[in-house]
């Protein structure tokens, strides 16, 4: 998973002809892992899986195990299922790297919800920076015409930050706005 993620962002890096030296800090970045399991609720309408919120991750890889739609995304301030396909992963762009590349990728605001019948199970893999690194716009994507979007801090205290708050939409990402 953690050559993947590095696969990823590094493509990710030359379709924005981003210096390589910027994203190296996602080289030797932490990776944690979350098993996610929603048993079935005979009053679904009443419960949420997972609150909305945006990942603090560069990057997370989500893989739902079975056939169970439960993953929401909002586009265009609408909830939009996410239908499972066997053997899939599905990517999703964290706050780190909306921060890095100054707001030009956007972290996807999602939600998970149980079903009536089914149990839901998922297994997501969250990609950070390295623990010394810096949370902050890539310096090629500061210009006079388009200016840091986002603070510059160390990763110890963006992850303590993250911590500090619930789980709520892009509240942090937000807090993070220059």
């Amino acid at each position: 998973m953690k050559r993947l993620s590095m696969t990823i962002v590094e493509y990710m890096g030359k379709a924005l002809k981003m210096d390589e030296k910027e994203m190296i800090i996602f080289e030797d970045g932490r990776q944690s892992i979350r098993i996610n399991y929603y048993p079935p609720c005979p009053q679904p309408e009443k419960v949420i899986g997972l609150t909305p919120h945006s990942d603090a991750s560069g990057l997370t890889i989500l893989l739902q195990l079975n056939d169970v739609q439960g993953l929401q995304v909002r586009k265009d301030g609408m909830w939009v299922p996410v239908k499972p396909l066997p053997n899939a992963f599905i990517v999703n762009i964290g706050d780190i790297l909306e921060i890095v590349t100054n707001g030009i990728y956007r972290s996807i605001e999602h939600r998970a919800i149980v079903n009536s019948a089914k149990e839901r199970l998922s297994i997501a893999t969250f990609c950070t920076i390295r623990h010394n690194g810096k949370v902050g716009p890539a310096p090629s994507f500061i210009t006079e015409e388009t200016p840091a979007q986002f603070k510059t801090i160390g990763f110890e205290e963006y992850v303590r930050n993250v911590f500090l708050r619930k789980l709520d939409g892009k509240s942090y990402l937000d807090a993070m706005r220059t």
